[in-house]
């Protein structure tokens, strides 16, 4: 038998018991104390499922109240000099002020948040680390001990689970630009050695570092850190086994240096890179055990057991029962908790999934049969092969139609009739709009009256018709609300939507979506990804009643509001039985059936929302020419059909896009908002070197913090854009939807944001 292992469990709670206990906090309704047990329960929870699945090897510290790159940086002591942090451990106030910012008060001024982005390719956010010159590292944060006892006083014997220093690093940024934060390496190095001797001391036997990065290109420069930390945390203490856990990607040119770091074990992603197993296996030194991740942590799909069983098997015979271990590709973090909580699904895709508490199941059995070729699994083997046998043949799928239609695309279709500086004229001419015309991104409040609603109808308790009234009434409210503090171009206010992909998701032929598949997206949000089980068509409208009827209600433009394709994809739970470009080409066709029914009806701007495209850039630079050109083709197919005096708005958030900045060009979207104030508008730099020479409105204020911005602090952001813009391309804007945030912030921040605007023209 292999070793059974997991490399992080969700820790919303099965039933986001987190979320609500955060949130309670942060509004004063529970005590600090009530909170920190609700995490406990949560985290025991976990542990003894994963106990109970028979897994050998459960994960501790995957569990964070907020985000695990922020338990990081409080662990170090880096807390940014703003925070006000001195000495001692850091507090749960200075933790969750880096991550949310402060409000203050007449005699306190607020405080900004620390930056935030994605976590690699993944819909998770993380909170960027904040390194200053002359930063002294100091343990401040014994949560990784803590949790390691409480879970071994209760009987579990964990594997902490500890970022790695170099991944910690390069994720980082620096108030120095020239500053390169590796640099620091040998400063932060001593608190990770003090936790190791700390975790030792209590019995912890292996310790899990995380290295991502090694999946990533790097120079040599680079790969040599990784050799001096690990060498350096493998001498701290001779009783700890290291495992370097890499995944999201395979290793390529980085196997060498995997290979030559002095651990116990590597863990490798082999459901993002198969094929580097054999060369794994071949070269593995003898005193190394090799950690297979055989079962996806990013997706909803059962695994194929007769596959990963075939792999398991044949490394167990290559390298013997005892260095070989059994896992998820990455966390299952990135998956919902527990499928049997889905009362409503249909029978047959039912069988097809497994959520994180079924995963860890799949994983002990494959670590069970391993080696026995399934001698005693067999009715569980033929079981899971019926499974495979009845989604690949199902008619549920397939949809001649659909995959007639994507045949038939033409070139003609992802091109707009004429030139941006043409339709820019037009559409000039078409709405007479002022200087730094200002908007939103689309989503308004929603309040506890709209979620209220929404339940009813659900239930019953409330009638389709008196639901529909209702909607029209918050529409009104919200146009009524823009008109008044004089916004130039208004949205609806998505008060119909529960989320900007699930909702979509819900409407479209090929979807599906659960009741409680919620998965972490960044500290207390939780999104609910639909699934892609089929091919993909829109059977009628999903949104051109409301965009109408909101335009119905003023002279000003109001924008239509869709997903892109790239978006829906990423941020869905995808089919994995064909490319996932075939899925988008799909995506887009249906996207562009709703974007021309809203020209049709009268909506004169159409916002496609991307905020993944940089997301979905695959980790390897070699692969990056065919995603770009795919999913730039996918954009311009959903929005090309419109003529030009359609202008066709996008908007992306939460990325870097130097590095993709002439793909994103090449979208030729007339209007492009992103999120830009957590970064000082530091993201513009890659437009004003590029020249981008269609419209921009970079976000002046981050609406995930609950601090409300002044009309000057947003001032001096849009002219710190105007230093690398022309000011004819400047649009005003927040950052992102405003749908987390209470109509008390909206209302201030907007106004301030208006005033800003009208004050520089």
């Amino acid at each position: 038998m292999a070793i059974a292992t997991n490399l992080g469990f969700p820790r919303l709670g099965a039933n986001r018991e987190l979320k609500q206990a955060v949130e309670s906090y942060w509004a004063g309704k529970v005590t600090e104390e009530s909170l920190l047990r609700t995490g406990a329960i949560i985290r025991r929870d976990n542990w003894l499922v994963q106990q109970k699945a028979g897994i050998d090897h459960v994960p501790s510290n995957d569990f964070s109240l907020y985000d695990q790159v922020l338990d990081t940086t409080a662990m170090l002591g880096a807390v940014p000099e703003r925070y006000g942090h001195e000495s001692g451990l850091v507090s749960l106030e200075t933790y969750f002020a880096m991550a949310r910012g402060t409000i203050g008060d007449d005699e306190i001024p607020s405080v900004p948040a620390m930056d935030m982005t994605k976590w690699f390719d993944t819909n998770y956010h993380y909170i960027v680390p904040e390194l200053e010159i002359g930063m002294k590292f100091k343990l401040s944060s014994t949560k990784v001990v803590d949790e390691f006892i409480e879970a071994r006083d209760m009987g579990v014997a964990t594997r902490p689970v500890l970022l790695g220093p170099v991944t910690y690093l390069l994720l980082s940024k620096t108030n120095d630009p020239k500053q390169d934060p590796l640099a620091m390496l040998e400063s932060i190095l001593p608190v990770y050695e003090i936790v190791l001797k700390q975790l030792a001391a209590e019995g912890a036997e292996w310790v899990q570092i995380d290295e991502p990065m090694l999946g990533m290109d790097l120079d040599d420069r680079k790969r040599s850190a990784f050799g001096l930390s690990f060498a350096r945390l493998s001498s701290a203490t001779s009783s700890l086994k290291l495992l370097a856990a890499i995944y999201f990607s395979d290793l390529r040119d980085n196997l060498r240096t995997a290979l030559a770091l002095q651990v116990a074990g590597i863990h490798i992603d082999l459901v993002r890179g198969v094929e580097q197993l054999d060369e794994m296996m071949a070269k593995l030194p003898a005193n190394m055990v090799l950690s297979l991740g055989l079962v996806d942590g990013r997706n909803i799909w059962k695994t194929d057991l007769t596959k990963a069983t075939d792999l398991a098997t044949k490394a167990v015979s290559t390298l013997s029962s005892d260095r070989v271990m059994i896992g998820p590709s990455c966390s299952l973090l990135h998956c919902p908790v527990d499928l049997n909580l889905e009362v409503g699904l249909d029978s047959q895709m039912r069988s097809w999934m497994a959520f994180a508490k079924q995963k860890v199941r799949e994983i002990a059995v494959i670590a069970a049969v391993a080696g026995t070729r399934g001698i005693g699994a067999e009715a569980l083997l033929a079981e899971n092969a019926a499974a495979m046998k009845s989604r690949r043949e199902s008619s549920l799928i397939h949809n001649p139609l659909v995959e007639a239609r994507t045949a038939a695309l033409t070139e003609e279709m992802h091109v707009r009739t004429s030139p941006y500086e043409e339709r820019r004229a037009l559409q000039r001419q078409s709405f007479k709009l002022p200087d730094f015309p200002t908007t939103t991104i689309g989503s308004f409040p929603q309040t506890p009256a709209i979620r209220k609603a929404r339940v009813s109808l659900r239930k019953g308790s409330m009638t389709a018709t008196a639901y529909q009234k209702f909607l029209k009434k918050e529409i009104e409210t919200v146009v009524r609300f823009q008109e008044e503090i004089g916004l130039d171009v208004l949205v609806h206010g998505e008060a119909e939507r529960n989320d900007m992909v699930e909702y979509f998701g819900e409407q479209l032929e090929g979807y599906m979506s659960t009741t409680n598949g919620w998965v972490q997206s960044f500290g207390t949000r939780a999104v609910k990804p639909p699934i892609i089980f089929g091919d993909i068509s829109r059977p009628k409208p999903m949104t051109v009643t409301w965009a109408a009827y909101a335009q119905s209600l003023t002279e000003k433009p109001v924008k239509g509001m869709l997903t892109g394709p790239i978006t829906m994809l990423e941020w869905s739970f995808v089919r994995d039985d064909q490319p996932r470009r075939d899925t988008c080409r799909q995506l887009a066709l249906a996207i562009r059936d709703e974007v021309l029914d809203l020209e049709k009806s009268g909506i004169r701007m159409i916002q496609v929302d991307e905020p993944a495209l940089r997301e979905g850039l695959p980790l390897h630079q070699a692969d990056w020419v065919d995603y770009l050109a795919w999913a730039v083709e996918c954009f311009k197919l959903s929005v090309a059909g419109v003529t030009d005096r359609t202008q066709i708005h996008t908007h992306m958030c939460y990325a870097d896009f130097n590095d993709i900045i002439e793909s994103i060009g090449e979208m030729d979207a007339d209007v492009i908002s992103l999120e830009a104030s957590r970064s000082g508008m530091e993201l513009l730099s890659a437009f004003g070197e590029y020249q981008y020479p269609n419209q921009i409105g970079p976000g002046v204020y981050d609406i995930h913090s609950p601090r409300q911005p002044s009309s000057e602090e947003m001032k001096d952001l849009i002219c710190k854009a105007l230093e690398v813009l022309r000011a004819d391309q400047l649009w005003v804007n927040p950052d992102c939807g405003l749908k987390t945030q209470s109509w008390a912030q909206a209302r201030a921040s907007l106004a301030n944001m208006v005033d800003a605007a009208k004050s520089l023209r």
